[in-house]
């Protein structure tokens, strides 16, 4: 049995009702948003405040279960099964799966927070009795590990692994309904499988709206700090432009396709990545950064599993909602994305080759990055020292300049970073050089995402009708600027966790129709 799909007309290529559907739907949300700028943003607060204070407990568990899963899964007898015909190998090289991989799953949220985050953790959390001090610099760190760590790329394992072995093992569209086939067999055709594929699209847009709007944040300040101008805010005109642009950029990009323009721009994230990175190890504090990352990595392991399970439910803080919660559910909204991409470019892998890849590579680099960035900013905080009246040098912690700079403007703590390593042009070659990452992560996470709701859309196929890209690629630049305008990163925050709750409940589904399908494989029942 075959899903209808339009053979001319304006629907030419995808099934004609979802697709009505969800640009109906799209379509509403923009009109909503703009026109009723403040009833829309007190609905969704009101949504926010229920949905992460009730249901807490849910992704907290839920999340923690998917990463342990993936490990069973990793050590367990399938892992020699092949994504695809037995004797089938990889369409692209490791370095450009690699490439593709860290790219699409965080590259522009990455950027935004890895100075941000330890920074605020740094001031205060749960964990600690006395904020800027280093028992805090090093739970800071441990807290922005779990949130960038393997629990975010144990979702896309679980839904990536899914369609790519029901795609391309088992010769079923690559959609979300392919997932549900050893359940609910041939009605994955029918309204079930158009309601579960309609709310993957919903998750790919507002999780992605969410990292664009992140991403015309960081670039907008960054634009102002390199040509002397002052940033004019969360909601002007200039991230309108922005979006306007790099969407624009990425229509064209995702037009051209996977092997071309989607592969060519990771390549360049990766690039650009490296070279910050080079940066941070040459001109900034090498030795303390080299025994961070080893400590953090092993501080980490250590904690991982507590963490994975803490609930914040003796003293209710309401910080845990504020943070490992949205980020539970950001994942979550990002994860139909992600994982239809990466199953996408991981034909002819096997189920172990496939999760060492998509979980361990990118866990290492996010590890690597977040301490040479955040923890450059750490150490300067905590080294600092200022004369007293009496002409002695004293410590001075917390007063380098980055805690205030991110209490005041969360965009604006990588710029400080550089500005405040005083290295002279390598701070502004730097400088621009982040710049122009986010644009690339900007443009590939866009690209991406519109080539996979289109996918979604024409039920499967790899390469849907043009005309459609370019409508979805304008759609999703759309949506993110009217979340930026209704209340800027709150707006965005909302947005992801609203998408996350249903589809969450697809992911638990998924993860027993894979189980499922692998025992009847190896012929168990």
């Amino acid at each position: 049995m075959k899903i209808y799909r339009a053979e001319s007309g304006f629907f030419k290529g995808l099934n004609p009702m979802m697709d009505m559907i969800s640009k109906v739907v799209i379509v509403v949300f923009v009109l909503f948003g703009s026109l009723m700028t403040e009833t829309a943003s007190k609905t969704f607060e009101l949504l926010k405040s229920y949905i992460i204070f009730g249901l807490n407990w849910y992704y907290i568990s839920t999340v923690a279960f998917f990463l342990f899963f993936v490990l069973w899964l990793l050590l367990s007898r399938y892992g020699d099964i092949r994504l695809g015909d037995d004797d089938e190998r990889p369409e692209f090289s490791t370095f450009s799966w690699f490439a593709m991989l860290f790219s699409a799953g965080m590259g522009i949220g990455l950027v935004f927070w890895s100075i941000a985050e330890p920074i605020y953790h740094f001031q205060s959390n749960p964990f600690i009795t006395e904020g800027l001090s280093p028992q805090a610099a090093e739970m800071a760190m441990r807290i922005t590990f779990l949130h960038w760590g393997l629990h975010p790329w144990a979702i896309y394992v679980i839904v990536g692994l899914s369609l790519a072995y029901f795609a391309y093992r088992k010769k079923l569209p690559l959609t979300i309904r392919s997932a549900l086939y050893p359940i609910i067999g041939d009605r994955i055709y029918g309204p079930i499988g158009h309601t579960v594929d309609i709310l993957a699209v919903f998750g790919t847009v507002f999780g992605l709206a969410t990292s664009l709007g992140l991403g015309a944040q960081q670039m907008e300040t960054g634009l102002a700090h390199l040509f002397g101008y002052e940033s004019t805010g969360s909601s002007s005109i200039s991230l309108i432009i922005i979006i306007f642009v790099v969407t624009a950029i990425a229509t064209w990009s995702v037009v051209s396709g996977v092997n071309r323009g989607v592969r060519i721009l990771s390549i360049v994230n990766l690039v650009l990545s490296i070279l910050l990175l080079i940066f941070f190890i040459v001109w900034g504090p090498t030795h303390y950064l080299l025994n961070s990352l080893v400590q953090n990595t092993g501080d980490y392991l250590a904690a991982v599993i507590p963490l994975s399970l803490w609930t914040d439910s003796y003293k209710d803080t309401g910080w845990q909602s504020s943070w490992t919660t949205f980020y539970w559910a950001w994942w979550i909204a990002w994860s139909p994305f992600v994982g239809i991409f990466i199953a996408r470019i991981s034909r002819g892998r096997t189920i172990r080759e496939f999760i060492l890849g998509v979980l361990l590579v990118p866990t290492l680099l996010a590890f690597v990055w977040l301490t040479f960035f955040g923890g450059t900013a750490l150490y300067m905080e905590m080294s600092h020292t200022i004369i007293n009246e009496a002409g002695e040098a004293v410590a001075a912690i917390g007063q380098a300049g980055i805690v205030d700079a991110v209490n005041n403007d969360v965009t604006i703590a990588l710029y400080t970073t550089f500005e405040r390593m005083d290295v002279g042009i390598m701070g502004i070659i730097a400088s621009s050089i982040a710049t122009i990452l986010v644009a690339t992560y900007f443009i590939t996470s866009s690209d991406s995402a519109t080539l996979v709701v289109c996918t979604i859309l024409s039920v499967g196929n790899e390469n849907p009708p043009i005309f459609h890209r370019v409508f979805w690629g304008i759609g999703e630049g759309a949506v993110a600027g009217v979340l930026l305008i209704m209340g800027g990163l709150q707006a965005l925050q909302t947005a992801s966790i609203m998408a996350a709750l249903p589809f969450s409940m697809v992911l638990l589904v998924m993860v027993y129709g894979l189980l499922k399908a692998l025992r009847e494989e190896k012929g168990l029942r």
